[in-house]
């Protein structure tokens, strides 16, 4: 009985689903690293800019 129901359930189609979404998890993380770190080099940037304007 307990063999024809683990037999039903396919452990390869699961494997493939958390492979992916723990691909698409570290993809998300990589970018939203990327994203605050070039931020702030932009806005150190950006406060430079409105300073000299602020003085002329």
């Amino acid at each position: 009985m307990v063999n024809t129901i683990i037999a039903l359930y396919s452990w390869t189609n699961g494997v493939i689903m958390i492979a992916i979404f723990a691909l698409v998890c570290i993809i998300l993380v990589g970018i939203l690293i990327n994203f605050m770190s070039s931020g702030k080099k932009k806005g150190t940037s950006s406060n430079l800019s409105e300073e000299d304007s602020s003085a002329d």
